[in-house]
């Protein structure tokens, strides 16, 4: 057990935490120590959520591949290994940074809405939201993004074949793997769900009874898959067998895909959302994500503040008045730029946070209910995160996912695909909060081909000093997860301190600050509740951070994965080998 009382109060968070467990430092090096920055890193650094998914990205590092090979890799295996989290049958987004022409590019694999998912088809005679239908089987899963990223990556910024790279993926996913605790347990929670089909059973059931802790798990149908995508690169799987066969299964079940949707996704490269806070260069997700602008706002709304000199309660009351405010604006103004007109420049500006920041009273919380809830004029948890740095200096900071536990509950017959429920982050019923608690009005609204609202935020942070990857699961939680993580590395913590950092978390509605274990001591609570702000404290842990850093001075590469997730692995190669 490490204490973490120190690094918190220089993080300027929570003086008041507790230890967390299982938080050991854990941050492996290698290099020299120049005394000027280092123009390249030394070697490579992952962390990801899986150490099979870690280990498949240095094996393809040490095969002559890029960040960008390394992480075709990692995300298809966990694709395999985390099927309760994210899969080729969901989506993500990868912030990419290329060192050859120092750009940095979003890419957006998020899914799109099929035709015949209208707000109309998820309500019930009463008109209410039908729940069932929104996150569970074929009506709530939209069209597919990640196998369209995995293609790309490789063909566009790769060094190495598609084949080469999915080919960790494809050997584990026919030899199988062991069946981790989270596995098991997120499967008895969906049992119900995915037994009602035929492909899930099939699957999930293949030995006669549900996954249990510690047998090895095999997907011969999905190695079958992924070698069809990586013989055939884009119409293996969108188009042909694989495609009939997610066609057929849709069917089956009672929703409609048409074969045009799926042969005609592609992937959108977009420019990410930067701004800088305290000397960083902050990096991260545009829409249809919701992150960037969020953190954006929050951020700059807290440098108004010393943060170092505030006690915690007033602490932790201006963060979760900035965070109030930047979810309100998420729920009334953001969606897919594609649909959508946004006032991205005014939501991230200075100017714009001044004014939020005049808003909010030192002393007294700003009750939800009182802040505007009209449009102005326009001017979970399971999800994954992976954090790459190579050599030549090119990163990845990648979130994927399938949304709920286990997406859809629904495997297409044949494929090993199990689909997302992606369709309920749109706002299928406005001003009806999501599985997440996260309510939107018409701005993410379906529409044929249009991409659900995300929380997704990949991050990249640069100072002179130091460069630094990071990203989270979490769904709504994911943005809060990240700007702390922001916090604490301008505070000079470490890779590892950073994933461990206790969390807090407000989202505007529900009208409440969250806390994991530990995060708020009890005169916090109090003082936060004599200022008006209803306080959840000790909620169960969340999130699952992932983080690589290399300190250019040092010339060294560090990172660090959550505790709160025990398969999780970071892994650093210099010429001289992996370093453990």
């Amino acid at each position: 057990m490490r204490v973490i009382l120190r690094t918190l109060a220089l993080a300027g968070l929570l003086a008041s935490m507790l230890p967390l467990q299982a938080c050991a430092e854990a941050e492996p090096q290698t290099g020299v120590t120049p005394t000027a920055a280092a123009a390249h890193p030394p070697g490579a650094a992952i962390a990801s959520a899986h150490g099979l998914s870690t280990d498949a990205g240095m094996e393809i590092i040490a095969k002559g591949g890029n960040a960008f090979d390394a992480a075709v890799a990692v995300s298809s295996t966990l694709s395999v290994v985390e099927p309760i989290s994210s899969g080729i049958g969901g989506g993500g987004f990868f912030l990419v940074h290329d060192a050859r022409s120092g750009r940095d590019v979003f890419i957006d694999a998020r899914e799109t809405a099929p035709a015949a998912a209208t707000p109309e088809a998820y309500l019930d005679a009463n008109g209410e939201l039908d729940r069932d239908r929104s996150v569970n089987g074929p009506w709530s899963a939209g069209i597919p993004g990640l196998p369209a990223a995995l293609v790309h990556l490789a063909e566009k910024y790769g060094q190495l074949p598609l084949s080469e790279s999915l080919a960790p993926a494809i050997r584990i996913a026919r030899e199988g793997f062991p069946i981790y605790e989270r596995l098991a347990s997120g499967y008895e929670r969906r049992r119900e769900v995915m037994e009602r089909y035929r492909g899930s059973r099939e699957l999930f059931l293949a030995d006669g009874d549900p996954p249990q802790e510690g047998e090895i798990f095999r997907q011969p149908d999905l190695a079958r898959t992924l070698e069809r995508l990586a013989e055939k690169g884009h119409d293996g799987f969108y188009r042909g067998d694989v495609a009939d066969k997610l066609l057929a299964a849709v069917a089956e079940e009672g929703g409609q895909w048409e074969a045009a949707e799926l042969a005609g996704y592609q992937v959108k490269e977009r420019a990410p959302i930067q701004f800088d806070y305290r000397g960083w260069k902050v990096t991260t997700a545009p829409p249809p994500s919701s992150g960037g602008v969020a953190m954006a706002e929050i951020l700059q709304v807290l440098e108004g503040w010393d943060l170092d000199k505030l006690d915690a309660v007033h602490r932790t009351h201006v963060i979760a008045e900035a965070m109030r405010r930047a979810y309100r604006d998420r729920t009334l103004y953001l969606g897919d730029p594609d649909f959508v007109a946004m006032p991205i420049a005014r939501l991230t500006s200075l100017d714009y946070a001044a004014g939020l920041r005049a808003g909010i009273h030192p002393e007294k919380a700003t009750p939800s209910d009182l802040l505007p809830g009209q449009l102005a004029p326009l001017e979970d948890e399971e999800t994954t995160h992976f954090s790459i740095i190579d050599a030549q200096g090119n990163r990845v900071s990648a979130t994927q996912t399938v949304n709920l536990l286990y997406g859809s509950g629904m495997v297409a017959p044949g494929t090993g695909v199990l689909l997302n429920n992606e369709m309920d982050d749109f706002a299928l019923r406005p001003g009806t909060p999501n599985a997440f608690g996260v309510m939107g009005y018409d701005a993410n609204a379906p529409e044929p081909g249009k991409r659900m609202l995300s929380s997704m935020t990949p991050s990249f942070i640069e100072s002179d000093d130091r460069v630094a990857v990071l990203g989270a699961p979490g769904g709504s939680r994911i943005i809060t997860q990240v700007m702390l993580g922001i916090l604490a590395y301008d505070a000079g913590l470490g890779p590892q301190e950073v994933a461990a950092l206790p969390r807090i978390h407000h989202q505007w509605m529900p009208d409440t600050i969250a806390a994991e274990p530990g995060a708020l001591d009890e005169a916090t609570v109090r003082g936060l509740e004599a200022m008006g702000h209803a306080v959840s404290a000790g909620e169960r842990q969340w999130g699952n951070l992932q983080t690589v850093s290399w300190d250019k001075r040092s010339n060294t590469l560090s990172g660090g994965t959550d505790p709160r997730n025990p398969v999780g692995k970071v892994g650093i190669r210099d010429a001289a080998g992996e370093v453990p």
